[in-house]
């Protein structure tokens, strides 16, 4: 049996890993400036966490939901501290698809209602649900049903008013854009999501598969401005450091009720662990902080070096778009400089390290990018 070829891959095989550095088969070390799209959050193999689930899996790595596992109850208290929103409930799933699929029925299941609400250029997920609400024809197949999704222009605020109504069952954004190209929301835009939610009774899911954990300086994206809160609110990328999980914060008017969502892995032992183990590490090494002063310190560089037609982001997340096609910019970092960093779309260059990049480890990047746009531009 073969693989089934659905990924383009790189000739280089890491075997080793260690804070923001890669270290592949022959030895060669590579600058990690894109953790495997915005999972690695706390590092690569932080000793902390390689504890935590070295022993957990010597105590009892699964059992499913039909029984108690504290470390949920403590996961979701941790996360409820760290992420101000104590009074929230959570509910576990295995990656960020799932967590939208979620929030998705969570919205159906509170007004009874079906429409959806997205904006252009979104990236939701591959499950049936989420997908529909991604703008991206080439991965909707004909089964994924979604003739109740309306996309509207992103951060348009008028369209916004005019298309959410009281057949509007939910309206789900990314806070920031990570596929779309490192696009972030406007406050005025969230704002009027949120009055137009309030209005009408649909649901406001924000998405923070990427731009949450810490990513762009605060908890989650949205919370750069001051009292916007959603109903829904999704995760899982950096959740778990490269552990599959996610999850769906959930406003309290929310009432549950035994089967109306489900899950075998979610929540498992394992997956709480490798979670409490980040927000630990999050707190000790007070990394939101440190991806908003790296995270400045990058923005403000790349600025100065120019060559851009725009730079775009906030705090590790950020995207540099060019007005030449970055393929080949991307090959030469990668395989020249042994820095890796990801694409989005054809011409920007997305920046997403682990939050616990440093100056230093910036400043490598930053020489690199500068020798070749030299060149390039």
């Amino acid at each position: 049996m073969n693989l089934f070829n659905v990924y383009p891959i790189n000739d280089i095989e890491p075997v080793r890993a260690q804070g923001s550095w890669l270290w592949d088969n022959h030895g060669q070390k590579y600058l990690d400036m894109y953790g495997g799209h915005a999972v690695i959050s706390v590092g690569h193999c932080h000793p902390h966490y390689v504890q935590k689930l070295t022993q957990q899996l010597q105590n009892i790595n699964f059992y499913s939901n039909s029984v108690r596992i504290p470390l949920q109850d403590e996961l979701a208290q941790k996360l409820g501290e760290l992420s101000g929103y104590p009074d929230w409930s959570l509910f576990l799933c295995n990656s960020g698809a799932e967590a939208n699929e979620n929030a998705l029925k969570l919205a159906s299941f509170h007004n009874g209602r079906s429409k959806v609400v997205a904006f252009t250029k979104a990236f939701h997920g591959r499950t049936a649900g989420a997908v529909a609400a991604t703008d991206n024809a080439a991965i909707v197949a004909p089964v994924n049903y979604k003739n109740h999704v309306t996309f509207l222009p992103f951060n348009d605020v008028l369209a916004v008013n005019e298309h959410i109504t009281e057949e509007v069952c939910a309206v789900i954004v990314e806070g920031i854009q990570g596929v779309g190209g490192i696009q972030v929301a406007s406050e005025a835009f969230l704002r009027a999501i949120r009055q137009k939610c309030d209005e009408t009774g649909a649901a406001f899911i924000l998405d923070s598969v990427q731009c949450g954990y810490g990513r762009s300086g605060r908890f989650f994206s949205h919370q750069h401005y001051a009292d916007l809160h959603p109903d829904l609110i999704t995760t899982a990328k950096g959740m778990g450091n490269g552990f599959p999980i996610g999850g769906v914060l959930i406003a309290p008017k929310f009432a549950a009720k035994h089967g109306m969502l489900g899950t075998t892995f979610g929540g498992n032992h394992l997956a709480c662990a490798a979670g409490l183990a980040v927000l630990e590490i999050m707190q000790q090494e007070n990394l939101v902080e440190n991806a908003t002063q790296v995270g400045d310190y990058l923005l403000r560089n790349i600025a100065e070096m120019g060559g851009y037609r725009e730079l775009r982001g906030r705090g590790l997340m950020i995207g540099i778009e060019y007005d030449f096609p970055v393929d080949e910019l991307r090959n030469k970092l990668l395989f020249e400089h042994k820095i890796f960093t990801g694409v989005a779309g054809k011409n920007t260059v997305r920046l997403l390290p682990s939050l616990a990049l440093t100056t230093a480890e910036a400043d490598v990047f930053l020489e690199a990018l500068a020798a070749e746009v030299r060149v390039l531009v």
